[in-house]
């Protein structure tokens, strides 16, 4: 049988998330300043040029180190994600727990050198 006390801190976390963030978005929204100006209003905020052309639309090409970019960043953002369990399980895995994730890191370091020798980050 299912102890929901057991549950309770759970919900209690997820109550007091939504909540906050319900008073953080009115106070910001209550806080903001709301003096809009021809520039702020337009279509473009990045930065960017509007297109005049019609040859020119948002399909236009990009530069591919953006995506190698983001690659670099996805996986290095999942290797983070794997050492937040292999810590918090380190005591019961032992020693082949810490020499695998060793090994593991050690790919992944030589992988981001190999990227950086190659020129990969570089902006030209």
């Amino acid at each position: 049988m299912i102890d929901f006390a057991d549950y309770l801190p759970i919900l209690l976390f997820l109550g007091l998330g939504f909540a906050l963030s319900l008073v953080m978005m009115a106070v910001s929204t209550w806080r903001s300043k709301r003096n809009a100006y021809a520039q702020k209003s337009s279509s473009y905020e990045c930065g960017f040029e509007t297109f005049d052309q019609p040859s020119q639309n948002a399909r236009g090409r990009f530069n591919v180190q953006f995506y190698l970019v983001a690659i670099l960043f996805i996986i290095f953002d999942l290797e983070i994600a794997f050492l937040f369990p292999w810590a918090i399980c380190l005591r019961k895995l032992g020693l082949f727990g810490f020499w695998s994730m060793v090994l593991f890191l050690g790919v992944l370091t030589l992988g981001f050198v190999y990227e950086y020798c190659k020129g990969a980050l570089e902006w030209d």
